[in-house]
């Protein structure tokens, strides 16, 4: 009798380790799905006020600065969520923002004497 209990406590205790795995599997998968509803949200949003060429710029800017790319994209969405771009976004107009977001550098002279 006594090799049974110990059984049945290995087998409860197995058990519970199995639904202790599953809980934070199902939570793992809850977060991914979480996480890609949010990115499908963000690129509805940019594909509505971006043109092509404008994504596509933004996409070669996340490949170099992906931060720069990120805090960009965030600004725009920002923007249109409040209803401030009533129109769609050409890759010129793009390009004046990240040359307004990176004059804020200083740039290094060498001077030859």
């Amino acid at each position: 009798m006594d090799n049974e209990d110990e059984l049945e406590a290995l087998r409860r205790k197995k058990l519970l380790e199995m639904q202790g795995n599953l809980a934070e599997q199902k939570q793992a998968d809850e977060q991914q799905k979480a996480q890609e509803a949010e990115r499908a949200k963000r690129a509805q949003i940019l594909r509505q006020i971006l043109a092509p060429d404008a994504r596509e710029r933004l996409s070669n800017v996340r490949l170099v600065r992906p931060d720069m790319a990120e805090n960009v994209e965030n600004q725009l969405i920002q923007l249109a969520s409040m209803g401030r771009i009533n129109r769609l976004l050409t890759d010129s107009d793009i390009k004046d923002i990240l040359a307004r977001l990176t004059e804020t550098k200083r740039e290094t002279k060498i001077e030859r004497r």
